[in-house]
């Protein structure tokens, strides 16, 4: 039987800022590899190079050096047509990435003619059913985002991202503005959707213990360097690094102070 390749493979990727003729790296040779149906965390305090490293997969931001191949083609640098198609990428602050003017809706109607190509009434009966597989009534479709909760426009979002089929989800710190209920329920859905639609997704946190209950592996960031991978177990009961350790018991300290 044949071993699954990997659908994205990032190899000695730099990412580098110069601001004030300062230059500054944001991403120092990040090499990692994601597989099918996977969902890889990557965790960091702020500033850590997370969020520029996704940038980069999802070709908002030019890499410095380095390579990203996606389904074995090197997108490094460049914004092949069908890049849109085969990775999305769900934003922090999900009411800032609808217009405040356009109904959610109709936002997600945009997204299943550029990426899906459907006209007519296709796109309304596949707007609804992009709803609903995130787990919302289609109605909340005809408001705007400044009449939504915080998780249901992170889940209209979400559902956005899908309307062409991606391989690859992008999740960059997507339940950080959220209370702790919503963040679980998202953290789940993501979950959900990888089963139902065999997706890859990449979860981006300052949060280990989240990130640990819903990946198969993580990659620990420190200066836009990965310091530490391992499956998700095993860096929740037995981190190598003084740093991850160090990210575990803040988080552990939080929730020990809840407790009282």
């Amino acid at each position: 039987m044949n071993e699954a390749k990997a659908i994205l493979k990032v190899r000695g990727l730099y990412k580098t800022f110069k601001r004030k003729g300062v230059a500054a790296e944001a991403v120092s040779d990040g090499t990692f590899e994601l597989m099918p149906g996977e969902i890889l965390g990557i965790v960091g305090e702020s500033g850590s190079g997370k969020s520029t490293l996704l940038r980069c997969i999802a070709c908002l931001e030019r890499p410095t050096a380095g390579e990203i191949e996606l389904d074995g083609r090197n997108i490094a640098g460049k914004r092949p047509s069908n890049v849109c198609r085969t990775v999305q990428m769900v934003f922090q602050d999900a009411a800032n990435s609808f217009n405040p003017r356009m109904k959610t809706g109709a936002a997600i109607d945009e997204a299943v003619r550029q990426l899906a190509g459907l006209s007519g009434g296709s796109v309304r009966k596949r707007r609804d059913e992009l709803i609903r597989m995130v787990g919302l009534d289609p109605s909340l479709g005809e408001r705007y985002p400044g009449e939504l909760s915080g998780g249901q426009c992170q889940r209209l979002a979400i559902a956005r991202t899908l309307a062409g089929e991606p391989k690859v989800l992008l999740c960059d710190e997507v339940t950080s503005a959220l209370d702790v209920s919503a963040q679980a329920q998202i953290a789940g859905l993501l979950a959900a959707l990888r089963r139902e639609l065999g997706l890859a997704i990449v979860f981006v946190s300052h949060d280990l213990a989240l990130v640990g209950g819903v990946c198969d592996r993580i990659l620990v960031m420190r200066g836009g360097k990965i310091v530490e991978t391992g499956a998700a177990m095993e860096m929740l009961t037995a981190p190598r690094e003084e740093y991850t350790k160090l990210l575990l018991s803040s988080v552990l300290s939080v929730e020990d102070g809840y407790e009282e």
